[in-house]
């Protein structure tokens, strides 16, 4: 079985479409690592994520904007021979996508991206109020690499 690079951007997109959470990594001041699961959006090559205004992710990324954000889907334990350990495996689809962070305090442009989150997770149509925009912070980070492979697939 082979772990095959993606080319074709439509199946890179279907790995990101078949994802509910990701996975965003960043590095903190003291140069360590830094991974959290994430809900986010996708449209027009540019990832949304939203969280609380304060906290460890926001001084981090404040300080170092750079993340790398994976994706990771359809995984199905398998092997060739039961009883040989080195025969089992993992089979997925994932994507890996860096890019720069970005805060998003406008709040016209907030309402606007937030509509384009929600559309990853539900069809409707929904009303922010002013109060809960101003509250949470989006943040939009444009895709400068993207690049996916499949394992078994």
């Amino acid at each position: 079985m082979k772990n095959r690079a993606l080319d074709n951007h439509r199946d890179i997109l279907d790995i990101i479409q078949n994802c509910n959470v990701c996975y965003v990594s960043m590095v903190d001041k003291e140069n360590k690592p830094y991974v959290i699961p994430m809900n986010f959006g996708f449209a027009d090559n540019t990832i949304l994520l939203h969280g609380a205004k304060q906290g460890k992710k926001i001084d981090v990324l404040k300080n170092n904007p750079n993340v790398c954000i994976v994706f990771s889907t359809d995984h199905q334990l398998h092997w060739q021979n039961e009883e040989v350990a080195c025969s089992w495996s993992m089979k997925y689809r994932s994507v890996i996508a860096n890019g720069k962070v970005e805060f998003i305090d406008n709040i016209g442009e907030k309402e606007e991206l937030f509509h384009q989150f929600m559309k990853s997770y539900s069809s409707k149509d929904f009303k922010f109020s002013k109060p809960s925009l101003e509250e949470v912070q989006l943040m939009k980070v444009p895709v400068d690499k993207i690049e996916g492979r499949a394992y078994g697939f």
